[in-house]
């Protein structure tokens, strides 16, 4: 394997795997801060119960969070140290801020996990708030970074290529930065509202009379419906900075191969063919992109032959990951327009069968949907490793042989993942209640 192909594929697991925990991490703390203020509030013990299920949850995923989160600073290292030597001086502040939203996060667990008993319940309830704040802000500290990368901002370069004039508050509120914050922002609570979804329908389906899987299901319905009716907008915040400043990934995304002058259509579906340099399968709707993208039905939008072969993207992964992203929105949206009709007319969670088995089939949509937006984000940016700036190919390590610890990773995160997966597993039937705390009811 060659070593620049292999250092993107370890890098493209490492963060892949680290994505799902990471997103799950960010969006369970929502959970049972909102599970414990409905115990406090109504002293109902079936959401005290949540409220500690949840926790222990999302104590697990911090923890492998934190394990993949420090494979990956150190493959940025040494995987791509050419990256770091320029990037580093101009994009540090919002690493150590995620440093410190991180120690905040762990310090707030602990007491939330272990203060049941030692400290008040509004003080246990602010650590809860803690824990969802810092670990939502290590997040989006995070992501500016990533911003940055598509859109660089905050330096200049010397006539040797240095980076002079360093102004780090303006590189991390890069113009990427808010659409991208913003928009994982929404994905993660509702990636993990339908990961909650799927667990507790299924369990719902075994038993229907359980009053635990019911409150989790009317809690992860209402955080998808509310989440599902904010996502689109705020993908179109990340959209139209896309459009403005990278209009190859644009493109790309688009399978637009064509400048089309008076208004550009936007493509359903479709395969495209990267020699031919057409996108074949598609169904197409006029003027759609253009008015997406600029607000405006006749808006020149530029095609992929304006750009030589060497400057475009993999056209083919970037389309079809934002297309699949385009379906998981779709599906999830579908799945909470009907879930909205029967809570209409019954007046209740739903707990049909076949909307149960519909729900846990949509479960997986949403880590799919937060996984192929960020493909699409990442391949639509190359061959860039920091946007116009610096090819990937210039930032890897001259170093030879790294397909060995591609191999090494690749089995690393598949144990870590098995493992993560028993001990989540574990901990909901432990937590799970005993017959003597069901009864029917909504």
């Amino acid at each position: 394997m060659e070593d620049l192909l292999a250092a993107r594929s370890q890098m493209a697991l490492s963060l892949g795997f680290h994505m799902i925990f990471a997103t799950l991490g960010m969006g369970l703390p929502l959970f049972m801060v909102l599970a414990e203020a409905l115990w406090l509030r109504t002293g109902d013990a079936v959401w005290l119960q949540l409220a500690k299920a949840w926790s222990k949850g999302a104590a697990i995923l911090f923890a492998v969070g934190a394990v993949s989160g420090t494979v990956l600073s150190f493959e940025l290292g040494l995987l791509w140290p050419r990256f770091m030597e320029l990037a580093g001086p101009v994009i540090g502040l919002p690493f150590s801020l995620e440093g410190f939203a991180f120690f905040f996060e762990a310090i707030f667990l602990g007491v939330y996990l272990y203060g049941w008993e030692n400290v008040s319940r509004r003080a246990h309830l602010l650590a809860g708030v803690g824990v969802l704040v810092s670990g939502m802000l290590s997040g989006m500290f995070v992501v500016t970074v990533n911003a940055w990368m598509n859109t660089p901002a905050g330096f200049d370069l010397g006539p040797d290529g240095s980076v002079v004039a360093i102004r780090p508050v303006e590189a991390m509120l890069n113009p990427s930065a808010f659409g991208q914050a913003l928009h994982m922002a929404v994905a993660a609570p509702l990636a993990t509202a339908f990961a909650v979804l799927g667990v507790h329908a299924w369990r719902m389906r075994q038993d229907p009379t359980s009053a635990f899987h019911r409150r989790a299901l009317g809690l992860a319905l209402g955080v998808a419906t509310l989440c599902a009716l904010a996502q689109p907008l705020t993908g179109h915040v990340v959209g139209d900075q896309v459009a403005h400043t990278q209009p190859v990934k644009l493109a790309a995304m688009e399978g637009l191969w064509e400048t089309h002058p008076h208004g550009a259509p936007f493509v359903v579906g479709g395969w495209p063919d990267e020699d031919a340099e057409v996108t074949g399968w598609g169904v197409e709707i006029p003027y759609l992109l253009s008015v997406l993208a600029y607000g405006d039905p006749t808006h020149a939008v530029m095609g992929l032959k304006e750009v030589p072969r060497a400057d475009r993207p993999p056209v083919l992964v970037t389309h079809l990951a934002y297309q699949t992203m385009l379906a998981s929105m779709g599906i999830m949206a579908g799945l909470v327009a009907v879930a909205g009709v029967l809570v209409a007319r019954a007046r209740r969670v739903p707990d049909a069968p076949w909307f149960l088995t519909l729900c846990v089939l949509a479960s997986p949509w949403g880590i799919v949907g937060v996984e192929a937006g960020w493909t699409a984000t990442e391949v639509g940016r190359q061959p860039w490793v920091i946007g116009g700036v610096m090819r990937t190919s210039e930032a890897v390590t001259p170093m030879p042989g790294l397909a060995g610890p591609f191999l090494a990773f690749t089995l690393l995160y598949a144990v870590l993942g098995v493992v993560t997966t028993l001990l989540l597993v574990r901990q909901f039937e432990v937590h799970s209640p005993r017959p003597e705390v069901r009864h029917v009811g909504a």
